[in-house]
């Protein structure tokens, strides 16, 4: 059996997660993400696909977020018809995510068409709602810690938690080869290990090609007080003005309103109401109570998605009304980076009011809105307009479901020896390299961060 690796994605960015692995005459796909971000990386997007896409035999997708799963309607509507393997809470996550996303990606097109801001005389989806209803019954939904055959049993594959998200998970593949066994695991996004509603990474003591993310790689992330943290943020400009949170509508939404809902109960902030601002976010909080084994949460404790405090706005009217609010009132909205959504509306309107707060609660990629808003950029553009920079602007980094630089190294270091490759991941460049040092000043070795396009060959005739 001989095994290659291929990077069309994820490789010193965040996005674009895609990963080929070339086994003897048969391509599997880990995982098949978007591109977001700098416009160099959202412009491969539309690239041809790397590869015949008719070629890949299958897809196995570590959890539903789109910067790991969104591109797979692109890859079906350029001919891709094979199996695609996932949590069964991934497989119910992706088709309110990838409807989302062909929605807004629609709706921009049509947007840039009336207003004219488009260079094409008329902009297109990346794709639409039909190519989403066409890669849906490609969905494959397996249990976790169930074995997956594949290949006629070449390859067997596991699903193992990661932490992150609703349903999503390490993939590791075992290699039945003719003279010996091989083992390769995929981190996918690795969750925190004292996170309020999911379960912590599962672990592993072997593995011959390890694969690990890097998103926080250069830095740590506390846990210990974000909510003393948000407390502060609330209590310091609720009274004069509107929050606005852009939180991504799987985990973080979730997690943002334990944390509020144990605040209002406890008196630390005043009641105030707070608007879920974003369809995709009410339908991802009702599959919580569906998926109990996939978190920590009590039954009664699930029941806080249901509390007074939170309003849930599906239509666009609800979404127009929230404009007219001065003060006293926080607005949660997607996408958690600004690059679409409901988001950009509010930011619209509000960026250039110096009475609003908009507190970031996640990572802002190289090149999103997010992350020129944090970096100080005195203007904004949004639906082709240049919007002023005068509200005030915060970030609470202990809400992130990424697992920090050191709770990475203690997941990696429960492996007894290390793997013939550890590819750093999943990481814009700076972060994955300085994982990379961190790792070889610990004595491990061939650890690589990888390059877009480039390939590497793991086993020969095993």
């Amino acid at each position: 059996m001989d095994v290659r690796v291929k990077f069309f994605g994820g490789a010193q960015t965040v996005t674009g997660s895609k990963y080929l692995l070339e086994i003897d005459n048969n391509k599997l796909l880990i995982d098949c993400g978007l591109f977001q971000g700098l416009k160099a990386l959202r412009l491969r997007n539309w690239d041809d696909f790397p590869m015949d896409v008719a070629e890949i035999d299958a897809i196995l997708l570590t959890h539903a977020h789109i910067d790991h799963s969104g591109y797979i309607p692109r890859l079906v509507k350029q001919g891709f018809d094979g199996p695609i393997y996932c949590t069964k809470a991934t497989y119910d996550l992706l088709e309110i995510l990838w409807m989302d996303s062909a929605k807004l990606q629609e709706e921009e097109a049509e947007f840039a068409k009336e207003k004219g801001y488009s260079k094409h005389k008329n902009p297109l989806a990346l794709y639409d709602r039909k190519d989403v209803q066409a890669a849906l019954p490609l969905l494959k939904p397996v249990a976790y810690e169930k074995p997956l055959s594949l290949f006629e049993g070449a390859v067997t594959a596991h699903f193992h938690n990661a932490g992150h998200i609703l349903g999503s998970a390490i993939i590791a593949l075992t290699l039945n080869g003719t003279l010996q066994q091989k083992r390769m695991i995929f981190s996918g996004d690795l969750g925190r290990q004292n996170d309020p509603i999911l379960l912590p990474p599962a672990t592993f003591s072997e593995a011959d090609i390890a694969f690990i993310e890097s998103t926080y790689g250069d830095r740590d992330n506390p846990l210990e007080s974000p909510m003393e943290e948000l407390a502060e943020q609330i209590n310091a400009h609720i009274h004069n003005g509107v929050i606005l949170i852009p939180a991504f509508t799987v985990g973080r939404t979730q997690s943002l309103m334990i944390y509020l809902f144990r605040l209002f109960e406890s008196g630390k902030i005043p009641k105030v109401p707070v608007y879920i601002d974003s369809p995709m976010a009410v339908s991802v909080t009702q599959l919580y109570k569906q998926h109990r084994s996939n978190h920590k949460m009590a039954e009664e404790e699930a029941d806080v998605f249901q509390s007074d405090h939170f309003h849930y706005y599906r239509e666009q009217t609800q979404s127009n009304s929230l404009k007219g609010i001065k003060k006293e009132a926080i607005i949660i909205s997607a996408s958690g980076m600004c690059t679409g959504g409901r988001i950009l509306n509010h930011l619209f309107h509000r960026l250039s009011n110096p009475q609003d707060l908009v507190l970031f609660v996640g990572y802002q990629a190289e090149g999103t809105r997010g992350a020129d808003i944090l970096n100080g950029e005195s203007t904004i553009k949004i639906y082709g307009e240049e919007i002023e920079v005068k509200c005030h602007t915060a970030m609470i980094k202990g809400l992130s479901a990424h697992a920090d630089k050191n709770e990475l190294l203690e997941w990696y270091n429960h492996l007894k020896d290390s793997p013939k490759f550890t590819f750093i991941v999943h990481g814009e460049r700076n972060s994955a390299l300085s994982f990379q040092k961190r790792l070889t000043d610990n004595g491990h070795t061939n650890v690589v961060v990888p390059e877009y396009l480039e390939s590497f060959q793991l086993f020969e005739s095993i």
